[in-house]
C-alpha cells in the first residue's frame, strides 16, 4: 500500500542517495517485526519479495547505519504524510474523536533530563480517530503537557477537510474551539465542564449516540500498547513522535488488510 503511486527512483547515484520512501518502508517493516536496525538488514538479504518491492536489488540494500541516521533527518512533513497515506485502505465514517493518552518512556540520563529540560516521564500524546473502523486520522506528542485545547486546535486545524462530527470529552471545553469547527462545518459534539446549570443544559441535550463513540480512541489506544507495548523507545521529542507515526501507520494498514475489515 505504502510502496505504491511513488514517482522517485528508489536510489540516486552520486550523492542523491536513497529515495524517502524507501528509509520509511524500511522503517515501517523494522517497527512491524520489532527487530533492530542491524537485525532488519541482515534478514532483508533474505526476503527477496520485500527487496523487489523496494525496487532494489540485495546489493543495493542501504547499511544500517544509513537508514539510523536517515530516521532522523526526514522531515516532519514526510511522516506526517505516511500516517495520511497510511488511511487511504480504510473506511471512514461521519463521527471522529479525539482524545489523550500517555505513553512511558525510557528513563533519560541525568545530564541529558537537564540539559533538553524533561520533567514527565509519559510523552501525552493526542490521536484524531475516524469512529467506523478506528483509523488513526493524526497524532501529536508533547513533553510539556500543554492543556488539551491548545493541543486539540492544532491537530484539527490540520484535517479539518476529514471531519464531519467532532465528539470529545470536557478536556476540549472551549467556546472557541467550537465555534471555529462550526465555521468551518463541523458540528462540535463536546462535552461541557459543568459550571453553572446551563452547562449541565448543555449536556443533557447531546446526542447520546454519537458522543458514546468517543471510547473508539480509548481503544486505538489499547490497540498500540497491545501491539507495541506502552514505553517508547526514542529519547527525543522528534524520535517520539516518528515512533509513535510508525505505530499508527502499521496499525492502520494491519486494520485495513485484516479479514474483519469491512
Amino acid at each position: 500500500m505504502l510502496l505504491d503511486g511513488h514517482s522517485e527512483p528508489p536510489v540516486q547515484k552520486g550523492d542523491g542517495g536513497y529515495a524517502d520512501w524507501v528509509i520509511v518502508a524500511i522503517h515501517g517493516l523494522r517497527e512491524y517485526l520489532d527487530h533492530s536496525y542491524r537485525l532488519l538488514l541482515d534478514k532483508l538479504f533474505e526476503m527477496d519479495a520485500v527487496v523487489e518491492k523496494l525496487e532494489l536489488s540485495v546489493a543495493e540494500l542501504p547499511d544500517f547505519t544509513t537508514v539510523a541516521v536517515r530516521y532522523q533527518a526526514l522531515k516532519m512533513a514526510v511522516w506526517r504524510a505516511l500516517l495520511r497515506l497510511s488511511t487511504t485502505g480504510c473506511d471512514t465514517g461521519s463521527v471522529q474523536a479525539i482524545d489523550a493518552t500517555g505513553f512511558d518512556r525510557h528513563r533519560a540520563s541525568q545530564h541529558y533530563a537537564t540539559r533538553t529540560g524533561y520533567t514527565y516521564q509519559a510523552v501525552k500524546t493526542t490521536a484524531l480517530v475516524d469512529c467506523d473502523t478506528g483509523p488513526i486520522l493524526d497524532i501529536h506528542c508533547s513533553m510539556t503537557h500543554p492543556h488539551d485545547t491548545q493541543i486539540g486546535e492544532q491537530v484539527l486545524k490540520r484535517n479539518l477537510d476529514r471531519l464531519d462530527t467532532l465528539v470529545a470529552d470536557k478536556g476540549y471545553d472551549s467556546a472557541k474551539l467550537r465555534e471555529y469547527l462550526r465555521d468551518n462545518g463541523v458540528r462540535p459534539v463536546i462535552k461541557h465542564r459543568e459550571f453553572t446549570s446551563l452547562d449541565a443544559a448543555h449536556n443533557a441535550r447531546i446526542d447520546d449516540d454519537i458522543y458514546h463513540q468517543r471510547p473508539v480512541v480509548e481503544s486505538v489506544f489499547h490497540a498500540i500498547k497491545q501491539r507495541f507495548g506502552a514505553t517508547l523507545r526514542a529519547r527525543t521529542w522528534f524520535g517520539q513522535f516518528r515512533e509513535l507515526v510508525l505505530k499508527a501507520a502499521i496499525l492502520n494498514i494491519t486494520t485495513a488488510i485484516s479479514p474483519s475489515h469491512g
